[in-house]
């Protein structure tokens, strides 16, 4: 549970809306700016049940003579990056037009900057779940 797991997930399991997290230049990008915090806000589609959270990036190229980018998230054409899936300690039960709120924190780990720590938490205050959590990952 702790380790994320890279994989291809099915866009017809994503249950809730996307959250932009982050946006980086690498081009103006400073020892630190790796590390952040977002708050997101997730709202369902549909009644279902939540086992975990989703992660991927998108990338602009955006300093040549041709704008061109891709996604990794699951509604985009697969690459071999794939997606990032955090699994939950608890199945949620969340119902069309519930929230989840939380924040999630992303920072090179102290003892190997290769991995990456994450920090998600988050509550859902629904007619069938109330949950209120932080879970700790580590990205190797």
């Amino acid at each position: 549970m702790m380790e994320p797991l890279v994989d291809t997930v099915d866009q017809k399991q994503i249950v809730k809306n996307c959250h932009l997290l982050k946006t980086m230049d690498i081009s103006k990008m400073v020892l630190g700016d790796a590390s952040f915090t977002a708050p997101f806000k997730l709202i369902a589609e549909r009644d279902d049940y939540i086992h975990a959270f989703v992660a991927y990036f998108d990338v602009s190229f955006t300093k040549c003579h041709k704008l061109m980018g891709f996604s990794t998230g699951p509604r985009s054409r697969a690459t071999h990056w794939k997606q990032t899936v955090l699994y939950l300690e608890d199945v949620l039960t969340i119902c069309k037009g519930e929230t989840i709120i939380g924040s999630m924190t992303v920072a090179p780990n102290k003892k190997n900057p290769r991995d990456v720590d994450i920090m998600v938490k988050y509550s859902l205050s629904g007619r069938r779940c109330v949950v209120s959590r932080v879970q700790f990952y580590k990205m190797r």
